[in-house]
This record gives structure tokens, C-alpha cells and sequence, in this order.
């Protein structure tokens, strides 16, 4: 209670008291408000199956790039991460320059470096696309070259055509995935190739989100190779067991990263699509990753489940009167979204002023937040604030005083 507001209590009191009016002002005035205290927010009941991940390596899935991550498993370190350096490549460069869904985007020329360059990566044996001095190649060929390819040398010219050299473009990319979130992972080049571009597989699941929610990216990955890339000779390295409903965005090796891949997974429950993100590294072997993809695949499919954003009946604030009633505020049903791990929603309560009220009495609102889900909700008691009776009343005249001078003062 503020000074202030005391004083002017005490001072009605006395006013109240010498005019005589102290019985039907304290029978009949309005009651001091219940307070509210806020109950600890609770995850929903867990997935009967967590998402199954390998011991080898360090693998990690996650619903969305702004999420944490579902599951983490082996190393949390962060390590050597190949080709899917590639991926970061390819999103900082959008970032700097966006390419409109199904548009070409700009003019890539080729020059004498980057044909030098290509005929480096060329004859040390590592993935590369061909090109000539003079060629023009279209952004979005660009990409292609980049992710469907792996091309190496399309990793330094796309960076150099950004950023005017890769080292402004490790500076760039770098500060993006800070900007981004993924503080434990570092680039010093465009490709992958060398090993101090390491990242933690909990940072890449969200890179993965990130790749596959950029529309360039997703069309890229999505649509067939045509134009100069096909004359060029680029496959798709990307498709990694489609029968399994995986989207690949990378899938690579290096010595000192291993197999590597970066994916979706999707499912579909009771007619509604769910898709999560997941991040495989340093897997020993092609039948090692396979058995890993399918078993995270076998628990995404009997893992998701339909279930409410905050259950029905959830605590989620305590009502207390002054003459010592208690009762919470629980919340009504809300819409079910797939959900596959539980996660504690945030969750922002507005309350009415309360003062007696029976069970089941509409008390506020509730919005919930859940990773990409919000809904709204009703807010209930669920137990009853009785009225304290005329004791109560005559025996605590400060209360209902001043409950009287803040309704005057409303």
C-alpha cells in the first residue's frame, strides 16, 4: 500500500466514523479485490516416443529455427561440418542479396580467377561444377551449382560476387550466424573444406529450419536442374531416402567431419502434415546414417501426436481474498497443433478485478505461445470466492474503506 493511498484511507476512515456512517458503509460497500500471484508455467504431457537419435557423432532435430532444439545427442561440441558450410554460404549471400521466388537474380560472370579456381578444386579431387572464363550464370544457377552440386568453386564465386572476396564474405557469414543465434558455430571459408568451419549440430537443426523456410532455398532443393547447370552436368546430391518422407538440403564428407547431412523430416497424423529439422555429424559410414535417419524417422511417426497448446484445466494464476479464500484461475480448452516433444509455453494471463465470484465464473483471458503456435483461451475459477459475511465486514473497516475510496476514485 502506497503512503499516500494510506493516509487517504485512514483520513476516510476517521470521516466515515464521525458522521456516523461506519455500519452500512462496511455492509454494503464494495470488497477489497482478490490478488493475484502467477503459478509456474508447465510443459504439456511428454511424447510417449522422444525422438530417436544416434550415439555416434552429434546429431540434434528441432520444430523451428526459433525454437529449442527437441532433442541433442552425442558430442555437443561444436565440429568439422563439411558441405553444409555451403548452406550457411548460401543464405548469408541471400541475405545480402535476395532472390525473388522463381526469379533468376543477377549476373554471375565468370572470370580468369574463377576458372583458375575451378580447375584447383578440379584437380585436388573435391566436388566441383565446370565453368569458363566469360560464362554467365544467373543467381539462381548459382545456387544450384551450390546445393545441388556441392560445387566448391560456385562457394568462392558466389561469395566473392556478394562480398567482393571470401575473406569480407567469412567476416560477413560469421556475424550472420551470431545475428542468427548460432553463437557456437564458425566459418573460414565458403565450402566446408577446411576444418575449422565447425559448427554444433544443436546450431545446424536450425540452420536447416533456415534453409527450408527461404523460398529460393526450398525452390532450389524442390524444382529439376535445367538451364546451363543441366548442360553442365549437375545432379541433385541432396535427395537422401525420399521413401522415408526426408528432404535433404546437404549431404557431404570430409575426412575430418565424416558423413554429414542436413534434412527435414515429415509426417503426416490424422491428415495434418508436421515437419521437423534435424542435423547429422561425423557418422562413420553411409549404413550408419541410414540406420539413424530411418529410426528418427520411425519415431517421428509414432512420436507426433495431436495435442492442445495448454491443456484444458492448467493453473496458470492463484486468487487470494483478504479475509483468506483461495481459488485458481485455470484455463478453457485451446486448439491442438502436432507436437512431437514438450515444450513449456509462454503464456501472458489478463485478469478481471475479482472479489467473490462462484466456480467456473470467467475470471480474464490467457494467450499462449508454443514455438510457432499462439491461441487464446479463457480464463476460470476453480473454486468458489464467497462473500465473508457481516462479521468479516464490521470487524475489518480498513479494507472495505478503502476498497470504497478506490471505487469513488475509478
Amino acid at each position: 500500500m502506497g503512503v499516500a493511498r494510506g493516509l487517504g484511507i485512514f483520513a476516510g476512515t476517521l470521516v466515515i466514523l464521525g458522521a456516523g456512517l461506519y455500519g452500512p458503509v462496511t455492509l454494503v460497500g464494495p470488497l477489497p479485490a482478490a490478488s493475484v500471484t502467477a503459478l509456474p508455467a508447465s510443459a504439456p504431457d511428454a511424447a510417449s516416443v522422444p525422438p530417436a537419435l544416434p550415439t555416434t557423432g552429434a546429431s540434434a532435430v528441432t520444430e523451428a529455427p526459433d525454437t529449442a532444439p527437441l532433442a541433442v545427442a552425442g558430442t555437443p561440441d561444436a565440429v568439422p561440418m563439411a558441405g553444409i558450410t555451403k548452406t550457411i554460404t548460401a543464405l548469408v549471400v541471400l541475405d545480402a542479396k535476395p532472390l525473388v521466388d522463381g526469379a533468376p537474380g543477377g549476373t554471375v560472370p565468370i572470370t580468369s580467377d574463377d576458372y583458375l579456381n575451378y580447375v584447383d578444386y578440379r584437380d585436388a579431387g573435391t566436388r566441383t561444377v565446370t565453368v569458363y572464363t566469360e560464362d554467365q550464370w544467373t543467381q539462381r544457377e548459382m545456387l544450384q551449382a551450390l546445393l545441388l552440386g556441392s560445387s566448391n568453386n560456385h562457394a568462392d564465386t558466389l561469395a566473392r560476387w556478394a562480398f567482393g572476396s571470401t575473406e569480407a564474405y567469412v567476416e560477413a557469414a560469421n556475424a550472420w550466424l551470431v545475428e542468427n543465434g548460432m553463437t557456437e558455430t564458425t566459418v573460414v571459408d565458403a565450402t566446408g573444406l577446411d576444418e575449422a568451419s565447425v559448427g554444433t549440430a544443436k546450431d545446424l537443426s536450425r540452420l536447416a529450419a533456415l534453409a527450408l523456410t527461404n523460398p529460393a532455398i526450398s525452390s532450389v532443393l524442390a524444382e529439376p536442374v535445367t538451364g546451363l547447370p543441366s548442360r553442365r552436368g549437375i545432379t541433385n546430391t541432396t535427395t537422401y531416402l525420399p521413401e522415408q518422407q526426408v528432404v535433404g538440403i546437404s549431404r557431404s564428407y570430409t575426412d575430418a567431419a565424416g558423413i554429414c547431412l542436413l534434412f527435414a523430416g515429415d509426417v503426416t497424423i490424422e491428415g495434418e502434415s508436421y515437419r521437423f529439422y534435424g542435423a547429422f555429424l561425423r557418422q562413420p559410414d553411409w549404413d550408419t546414417l541410414e540406420t539413424a535417419v530411418t529410426a528418427v524417422m520411425e519415431s517421428a511417426r509414432a512420436g507426433v501426436t495431436p495435442t492442445p497448446v495448454l491443456a484444458e484445466a492448467t493453473p496458470v494464476v492463484s486468487f487470494t481474498t483478504a479475509w483468506g479464500d483461495s481459488a485458481n484461475g485455470i484455463s478453457g480448452a485451446s486448439p491442438a497443433r502436432l507436437r512431437w516433444s514438450a515444450a513449456t509455453p509462454e503464456i501472458d494471463v489478463k485478469t478481471d478485478e475479482v472479489t467473490s465470484a462462484g466456480t467456473g465464473t470467467k475470471v480474464g483471458s490467457i494467450s499462449v505461445v508454443d514455438g510457432s503456435t499462439s491461441a487464446r483461451t479463457s480464463l476460470t475459477l476453480d473454486g468458489a470466492l464467497t462473500d465473508p459475511g457481516v462479521f468479516w465486514r464490521l470487524s475489518h473497516p480498513i479494507p472495505v474503506i478503502g476498497a470504497l475510496i478506490d471505487s469513488l476514485n475509478d
